[in-house]
């Protein structure tokens, strides 16, 4: 950490010297396999299990292309991520970089950003676990996303190691089924079993409609939806602090994107669309589960159910564990309250990690409101805000590239591929992205509420500045 050194109890000062604990106080409790294992479950999510049936709905089978466009703007923004992470890998890397490359008002900005996104994406998650729950029960979506977020809550302030083995079998979870879903949809194409087998054929991908049943427009109009599947996989970046051996692990990491993208979005897509014609498919209904009913398989319906609730607790627990990094990242560079830089013994950022829960207590309330359309009310926030730090790692990695070629920084020792045109690729995508969300009136009120989230930032930082003018974190560079 360049802006703050802190010694093991967050405290500025002296550079920590331990094998166990980072510069900045961490444990580094998290393992090749977890790490690998985040990185493939961060891709696999709610926007995927749940999301996906709005966007069938929107577009029919053109939703696979759009997954796989958007897949490959996915993975130049992890190579960008990852040129930054082999640069300097540090916990709180957006905020850090955005800080270094940009200046302070961007890495507050970026810091405070990410963090509502992790708080809305709580609050998205535990809403879309409490929805699943009443396939099996009749339980007030309220209570259930109250006894969800306790649980998550209690799971992150015990180690980093356990939100790593937690994150490791959610995620296993996830891989296991999809990979399995896939075999049983082929199954069904060759060997023609189940209630779908008279009908299930690859020509169902064009015969209702055509391949673009609602028209380039309404490709395009899924592309909020199918960017917010993606939310998450800059994870990775936040781990930085607390891995293991990150030079080796986290390149590794990001190289499987291309293949995660490949057979868990557009192969199961695919497949699912090949088995069930896509205007059987509803907005609101998980396509998979909907799927295995279309098969008449009730008990797979029913465990392809449990494996989206364990997506959605997966993603929530990861919100959990960011929001606490983020906030003392923040606090330690004088931009957010001192009681944030605190740690357990464990190495926790417990008083965060219990902010931010409180925060997504809201979840509860919304869900206790609006049951029928929490989950919409929060996606297209969560859109807009996980989409900040996504266009953060791009600018920085331009910067940051165009130093080091001039000399003035070293070299990373892994480069994005195709830099700098692939960086300003993902720029444009990103832009067209929020285009089309003001375009669509359900999404919209997220640009709405942008404007507002930034005049709060920008009056809080002035304040900030003017309380504290000699904290360098508020010096120009």
């Amino acid at each position: 950490m360049t802006s703050a050194q802190v010694d093991d109890k967050g405290q500025p000062g002296r550079q920590a010297v331990d094998t166990g604990t980072t510069g900045e106080g961490y444990q580094r409790g998290l393992g090749a396999r977890q790490i690998q294992m985040i990185a493939i479950g961060g891709a696999i999510g709610t926007g995927l299990f749940l999301g996906a049936g709005k966007a069938i709905d929107r577009a029919g089978p053109s939703l696979i292309l759009a997954y796989a466009i958007a897949g490959l703007v996915i993975f130049f923004i992890m190579r960008a991520l990852g040129e930054l992470l082999m640069y300097r890998p540090v916990s709180g890397s957006f905020s850090e970089y955005a800080r270094e490359f940009l200046g302070p008002f961007f890495g507050f900005v970026t810091g405070w950003t990410y963090w509502l996104f992790w708080v809305v994406t709580g609050i998205t998650e535990v809403t879309a676990a409490a929805t699943y729950m009443t396939y099996w029960w009749d339980i007030p979506q309220w209570l259930s996303a109250l006894v969800f977020t306790i649980i998550l809550y209690g799971a992150n302030l015990i180690s980093v190691k356990l939100f790593g083995e937690l994150e490791f079998w959610f995620s296993m979870v996830k891989v296991t089924a999809i990979v399995g879903m896939i075999l049983i949809c082929a199954g069904v194409l060759t060997i023609g079993f189940s209630d779908a087998g008279d009908t299930a054929t690859v020509a169902n991908l064009w015969n209702d409609g055509g391949f673009f049943p609602e028209g380039i427009g309404g490709t395009l109009m899924t592309l909020q939806i199918v960017m917010f599947a993606f939310l998450a996989v800059e994870l990775v970046g936040v781990t930085a602090g607390e891995s293991k051996d990150p030079e080796t692990v986290l390149p590794k990491a990001i190289n499987t994107v291309p293949w995660r993208i490949a057979v868990f979005y557009v192969g199961a897509l695919i497949m699912i669309l090949s088995v069930v014609p896509w205007s059987t498919f509803e907005p609101g209904v998980s396509p998979f589960v909907a799927a295995f009913e279309q098969m008449g398989l009730g008990v797979g319906a029913a465990i392809v159910n449990f494996v989206v609730l364990t997506a959605a607790l997966s993603s929530c627990n990861s919100g959990m564990y960011s929001t606490g990094r983020m906030l003392r990242d923040l606090a330690l560079n004088g931009q957010g309250p001192k009681s944030f830089t605190k740690l357990t013994k464990n190495g926790l950022p417990l008083v965060g990690t219990t902010f931010s829960a409180g925060l997504m207590l809201v979840g509860v309330w919304i869900n206790y409101q609006w049951p029928g359309e929490a989950f919409n009310y929060v996606v297209s926030f969560a859109t807009i805000s996980g989409m900040w730090a996504w266009i953060m790692i791009l600018v920085c990695q331009l910067r940051y590239r165009a130093k080091a070629d001039r000399g003035e920084l070293p070299q990373s020792t892994f480069k994005a591929p195709g830099a700098p045109f692939s960086s300003w690729f993902a720029l444009a995508f990103i832009g067209l992205v929020i285009v089309m969300m003001a375009v669509d009136k359900d999404a919209r009120i997220s640009l709405y509420c942008a404007p507002l989230w930034g005049l709060v930032l920008g009056v809080s930082y002035l304040v900030l500045k003017s309380r504290n003018p000699e904290n360098t974190s508020f010096a120009k560079r």
